[in-house]
């Protein structure tokens, strides 16, 4: 059996080079596309994550605006800036780069945003509507996702889909965006007993756990396609995904590798997400 390798990359540079047009297109019509991007304190994957974003921008036109606030930055005056932001038209949509100080209450500071230009999807507002199947953006990762299974013509109607991992960021949204697609969807994590079988069992199977190579080939069915959203750097510098990718890949009728699959995917939909919040915005 050979396994379809779902390229990220090749993806989601697709998909740039549409948002790259309609941003052009736009900017003929006199309207300009910016991201604000608040990055607090100087933790060094995040400023990689904030530089990648930034080239993403450039690539496609979008003007991305850098806020870079010292790690005892008070919780107020990042509120103040968020506010001016949400009052700058100029500005489409806002991005504060997690995790942020223990300082900080993420939760305040993501309630602050002005829910149409929450480009990540995590307001409690777009994150409802999502619940009810009236979704204004799609959460970066696991609307990343479900591009590269329409892409590779993978339908999880009528399929058994199972999400190990239940974070707001990933887990949760993934499973939300698999039941509107009429998977029938189970959500594992680490209270879940005999975690291998119930991934078995899995038609669709969705990892997102933060552990490296948990997944491997004896919790797989033959035939299953296995998306790995998972990125981890072992101590000799390699980077893997939460799926042992050498063993699962014999067993898996599609795979995404890592890195080259999710990661590049969740960096074009957040592009994507400005681009909807620009011509929401615009009235366009």
């Amino acid at each position: 059996m050979s396994t379809l390798i779902l390229d990220g990359k090749k993806l989601s540079q697709r998909i740039k080079e549409e948002l790259k047009a309609e941003v052009a297109e736009m900017n003929a019509r006199g309207a300009t596309v910016g991201l604000a991007v608040i990055i607090v304190g100087d933790d060094p994957a995040s400023r990689i994550y904030v530089n990648w974003k930034k080239k993403d921008c450039a690539e496609v036109g979008i003007k991305s605006t850098e806020f870079a606030l010292a790690a005892d930055t008070p919780e107020e005056e990042l509120i103040r800036l968020i506010e001016r932001l949400n009052n700058d038209p100029s500005i489409n949509g806002i991005l504060v780069q997690l995790p942020l100080p223990g300082s900080i209450n993420e939760d305040r500071v993501i309630n602050a945003i002005s829910p149409e230009k929450d480009v990540d999807c995590f307001h409690p507002f777009n994150v409802g509507r999502l619940m009810l199947g009236d979704p204004v953006f799609l959460p970066c990762t696991p609307g990343g996702v479900m591009e590269m299974l329409d892409d590779a013509g993978i339908d999880p109607k009528g399929k058994e889909c199972v999400v190990v991992g239940r974070s707001n960021i990933v887990g949760k949204p993934q499973a939300i965006l698999l039941l509107s697609r009429h998977g029938t969807v189970t959500v594992c994590h680490s209270r879940t007993r005999n975690i291998e079988e119930v991934c078995r069992r899995a038609d669709i199977l969705v990892v997102a756990v933060g552990k490296p190579e948990f997944i491997r080939a004896d919790a797989v069915k033959e035939g299953a396609v296995v998306i790995d959203v998972g990125i981890n750097r072992l101590e000799n510098g390699k980077v893997v995904g939460d799926v042992h990718y050498e063993s699962v890949s014999a067993v898996a009728s599609a795979i995404t590798p890592v890195p080259g699959g999710v990661g590049p995917m969740t960096r074009a939909m957040l592009l994507k997400n400005t681009l909807t919040a620009a011509k929401l915005q615009y009235g366009l």
